[in-house]
C-alpha cells in the first residue's frame, strides 16, 4: 500500500545524455531527506571543494538529521561517514610518490582550513567530471531517490551497486588520485543512498503493523533487496574497503522488527488504561495484561496471515523474527510491571498471566499459529521469577493467617448467637471444615497453576497455619457458652472431615496435622463424656444399698444414657462408636466401683438378693448398650462374674468365677480381689487360698503380656478401693 509522502530532492548525478537530469539524494522519512536541502543543486566545473569541506559538510548534515531522525538512521549516517573517510585515508596513504603533488593539492583531508581546489589539467578535470555523470543511468527518467520514494528498492539498489562497482574499479586503478574530492563526493552519494535504502526498510517495517494495513508489494520488495544485498556483499573485503563492506540489512531488518514490536507492546496500557491499572490494583493490572495479550495475539495473527506470505517468496523468516521480537518486548514489559507490583493479588496476577495465559499453548488462539521452532528464552528471568514467587509467598502467608482469624471470628459469632448447628446428611454440621477446605483448596490450586514448587510451598504454609489454628479454636470454644452436645458433635465431625479429606487429597503434606486433629477430637469427646458423667454420677450413689434392693435405681441412669446416645447418632460413625464404648465402659466401671465400696454392708439374705439384683442390672446394661450399637461386648461379663462370686452357695465354685474374672480382665489387681472376697465373707483359710490362686493368675497374665492385651480392655484399673480392706480381711 503506497502512502502519501513529501519528497525533497537533493543533488543529482548527471547522466551522459542530459546535464539537466539530477540524481536525487534519497529521502529518509523526515530524516536525511531534509538535510539534503542545503546541498548545492549544481556543481561548478572549475572549482571543487576540498575533502575537509566535504567531511565537515557531511558531519553537519548528520548533525541536522540527528535532531529529527530515528536513532537507527543516525547510526547509519555516523557509520557511513566514519568508514567512508577511513577508506579514503587508507587509499591515499597507499598512493605512489610520483603522484604526491596531486595528493597535496587537496588540502583539508585531515586538517587545515577549507581552500577551494582547482584541477590543474583541464583535460583531466573533464575526464573526472565525465565519469561522475556516467555513473547512474536513471530508469525511465527516474533518479535513485525517486525509486526509493516509490519503494522500488531493488532497482535503486541495482543502480547503486553499479556505481559502487565502478568506484571500486577506479580506486583499484588509482584514478581518483587525480580528483580525490570528486571520488569522495560520489562515494558519499553511494553511502547516503545506501543509508536511505536502510532507513526505508525500517520505515516499511514500522508501518507494517500500523492501522493502514500491510503493503504486501513493499514487503516483497524489502525481502528481495535484503537478499540482493547479501548476495552483493557476501563478506568483508580483505583491505577493509568501505564500499564493499556488507550492509547487514538482514540484521537491520530484524532490529526494525524488534523496535516495531516494542512500540506495539508499549501501546498496551497507555493513557487511561495505565492510570486505571495503578488506581484499581490487581483488577487494573489484570485489565492491562488482558489488553497486552489481545494486542500481541492480534498482531501475530496479522503477521501469520498477511506479513509472512509477503516475505516467504524471498525466504526471509518473518514469523520467527516477529515471534522472537514480541517475546522479547513482552518480557521487557513484564519486568517493568514487576517492579511496581505490590501485594499478594498483583503478584499473583503477574505470575498467573506469565505462566498460564502467555505460557499457554492456546495463547495465539489458532492451531496453525505454532510458536517458533527455536526455543525462546524464559519470559521472566529465573532470578526475577524466583523473587516474585518469594514475594508472593510472603504476602500469601500473612493472608492465610488472616483468613484463619476470620474463620475463628465467624465461629465465635455463631457461638455468641447461640445458633444450633445444622444437621446435614444426618450429622451435626459446622461451616468450619468447609471454610478450611475452601481456603486450602483455593490457594493450593492457584499456586499449582503457576508452578509445582509454589504449590508445595503453599501446601506447607496452609498446614502450618492450620496446626496453629486448631489449639486456638479448641481453647476459644471450650471457653465459650456454647459447649453442649450438638456443638461438641459438630466440632468432632469437623475435625474428622479435615483429618480424612485433607490427608486423602494432599497425601504426604498434611500428615503432621493428624496428631493435632486427633488430639482436638479427643478433647471434644472427653468434654462430651464429662457432661454425661455430671448428670449420672449422683444416681450411682444409691447402688448397693438396702433401698437399691427394692427399687429400680438403674433405669434413670439408662434413660440418660439413651438420651445421650441420640446425639451420637449425629456424630461421625467412627467417633460415635468410640464415644459410645467409652460411655459403656464408664457405666460398668462406676457400677462396679459402687459394688466394691458399698455404703452399706449386706449380709445373709440381703447379700443373696443383692447378687440377684446385680445379675439383673448387668443384663439390663448389656441389653441397653447392645441396642444402642455398642461393640464393647467384652464388658458384659464383669458385673455377672462379681455377682456370681457374691451369690455362689457352693464355695468351691468361687475359685472358678474368680479365675474367669481375672482372665477376662487382666487389669484386676490384688486390691480388687480382696474387696470382692470381703463382700463374700468367707473364712480366713479359704480367703488365703483364693488370694494365692488369684496372685498366681495375675503373675501368669503379666508374664504372658497381659498388659498389652489389656490395653484396649481397661476396666478395673481406674476403680479405687479402700486401702484398709487388706487389713480387714487379715483380721477376720
Amino acid at each position: 500500500m503506497s502512502l502519501p509522502r513529501t519528497v525533497t530532492s537533493g543533488p543529482e548525478l548527471h547522466s551522459p545524455e542530459g546535464a539537466a537530469k539530477k540524481l536525487q539524494t534519497p529521502p529518509v522519512r523526515g530524516t536525511w531527506r531534509a538535510s539534503s536541502e542545503g546541498t548545492p543543486s549544481t556543481h561548478r566545473e572549475d572549482t571543487w571543494p576540498g575533502l575537509g569541506t566535504l567531511r565537515r559538510a557531511f558531519s553537519r548534515t548528520s548533525q541536522r538529521a540527528s535532531g529529527q531522525a530515528p536513532e537507527e538512521d543516525v547510526g547509519l549516517f555516523q557509520r557511513s561517514s566514519r568508514f567512508l573517510f577511513r577508506s579514503l585515508r587508507r587509499a591515499q596513504d597507499d598512493g605512489s610518490p610520483a603522484h604526491q603533488p596531486q595528493a597535496t593539492a587537496v588540502p583539508g583531508v585531515t586538517h587545515g582550513p577549507e581552500v577551494p581546489s582547482r584541477v590543474m589539467d583541464g583535460g583531466r578535470r573533464q575526464s573526472s567530471a565525465g565519469v561522475g555523470r556516467e555513473e547512474l543511468e536513471p530508469e525511465a527518467g527516474k533518479s535513485v531517490a525517486d525509486l526509493i520514494t516509490e519503494r522500488r528498492l531493488l532497482p535503486a539498489f541495482e543502480q547503486l551497486r553499479q556505481l559502487e562497482v565502478r568506484l571500486v574499479a577506479e580506486k583499484a586503478s588509482r584514478t581518483f588520485e587525480e580528483d580525490p574530492t570528486g571520488f569522495a563526493r560520489r562515494a558519499m552519494d553511494v553511502c547516503l543512498h545506501y543509508d536511505g535504502l536502510a532507513a526505508e526498510i525500517g520505515a516499511i517495517v514500522r508501518e507494517t503493523l500500523g492501522p493502514d494495513g500491510v503493503d504486501a508489494a513493499a514487503l516483497g520488495e524489502l525481502a528481495r533487496v535484503v537478499r540482493a544485498e547479501e548476495a552483493a556483499h557476501p563478506g568483508s573485503p580483505a583491505d577493509g574497503d568501505f564500499l564493499l563492506t556488507p550492509r547487514r540489512w538482514r540484521q537491520h531488518w530484524e532490529d526494525a522488527v524488534r523496535r516495531s514490536a516494542q512500540e506495539r507492546v508499549r501501546q498496551a496500557g497507555a493513557g487511561e488504561a495505565r492510570g486505571a491499572a495503578e488506581a484499581e490494583g490487581a483488577a487494573g493490572l489484570a485489565q492491562l495484561l488482558a489488553e497486552l495479550g489481545g494486542l500481541v495475539r492480534s498482531d501475530l495473527h496479522k503477521v501469520r496471515r498477511e506479513v509472512q506470505p509477503a516475505y516467504a517468496a524471498a525466504g526471509l523468516p518473518a514469523w520467527e523474527a516477529y515471534v522472537r521480537a514480541f517475546h522479547g518486548a513482552v518480557a521487557q514489559r513484564l519486568q517493568e510491571l514487576a517492579q511496581d507490583a505490590r501485594g499478594c493479588e498483583q503478584l499473583y496476577v503477574l505470575l498467573d498471566w506469565a505462566a498460564n495465559v502467555y505460557g499457554s499453548p492456546d495463547f495465539l488462539g489458532a492451531p496453525d499459529l505454532t510458536p517458533s521452532t527455536e526455543p525462546l528464552p524464559p519470559l521472566l528471568a529465573p532470578a526475577l521469577w524466583a523473587r516474585l514467587q518469594s514475594d508472593y509467598t510472603s504476602f500469601l502467608e500473612t493472608k492465610i493467617t488472616s483468613c484463619f482469624d476470620s474463620i475463628l471470628q465467624l465461629e465465635q459469632s455463631r457461638w455468641a448467637d447461640a445458633e444450633a448447628p445444622d444437621v446435614l446428611q444426618g450429622l451435626y454440621h459446622t461451616p468450619l471444615s468447609v471454610d478450611v477446605h475452601m481456603l486450602v483448596a483455593e490457594h493450593v490450586k492457584a499456586a499449582g497453576a503457576i508452578s509445582a514448587e509454589l504449590e508445595a510451598t503453599t501446601l506447607c504454609m496452609c498446614a502450618r497455619a492450620l496446626s496453629l489454628f486448631l489449639p486456638r479454636f479448641e481453647k476459644a470454644f471450650l471457653e465459650s457458652k456454647a459447649v453442649n452436645e450438638p456443638h461438641l458433635g459438630a466440632n468432632i465431625n469437623a475435625c474428622e472431615e479435615l483429618r480424612t479429606h485433607l490427608l486423602a487429597r494432599f497425601p504426604g503434606t498434611f500428615e503432621e496435622l493428624e496428631k493435632p486433629l486427633v488430639a482436638a477430637t479427643c478433647t471434644f469427646q472427653k468434654r462430651l463424656l464429662q457432661g454425661l458423667q455430671c448428670d449420672v454420677q449422683p444416681l450411682f450413689r444409691v447402688l448397693c444399698t438396702k433401698a437399691w434392693l427394692t427399687q429400680d435405681v438403674l433405669q434413670p441412669i439408662m434413660d440418660k444414657v439413651v438420651a445421650f446416645a441420640r446425639h451420637l447418632e449425629h456424630v461421625a460413625p467412627l467417633r460415635a462408636q468410640e464415644t459410645l464404648q467409652e460411655v459403656h465402659r464408664y457405666v460398668v466401671r462406676e457400677y462396679l466401683a459402687q459394688v466394691l465400696s458399698p455404703r452399706e454392708r449386706l449380709r445373709g439374705e440381703e447379700r443373696m438378693t443383692g447378687s440377684q439384683k446385680m445379675g439383673l442390672d448387668g443384663q439390663a446394661i448389656s441389653d441397653t448398650f447392645q441396642g444402642l450399637g455398642s461393640d464393647a461386648t467384652w464388658l458384659d461379663q464383669a458385673i455377672p462374674c462379681v455377682a456370681d462370686i457374691l451369690g455362689e452357695t457352693y464355695k468351691d465354685d468361687i475359685r472358678r468365677h474368680l479365675e474367669t474374672l481375672i482372665r477376662s480382665y487382666p487389669d484386676v489387681r490384688r486390691d480388687h480381689v480382696l474387696a470382692i472376697l470381703a463382700l463374700r465373707r468367707l473364712g480366713r483359710r479359704r480367703n488365703q487360698q483364693l488370694l494365692q490362686r488369684a496372685q498366681h493368675l495375675l503373675r501368669a497374665a503379666a508374664k504372658a503380656g497381659g498388659s498389652g492385651a489389656a490395653a484396649g480392655h481397661m476396666l478395673f484399673e481406674e476403680i479405687e478401693v479402700p486401702t484398709s480392706m487388706d487389713l480387714l480381711i487379715t483380721c477376720i
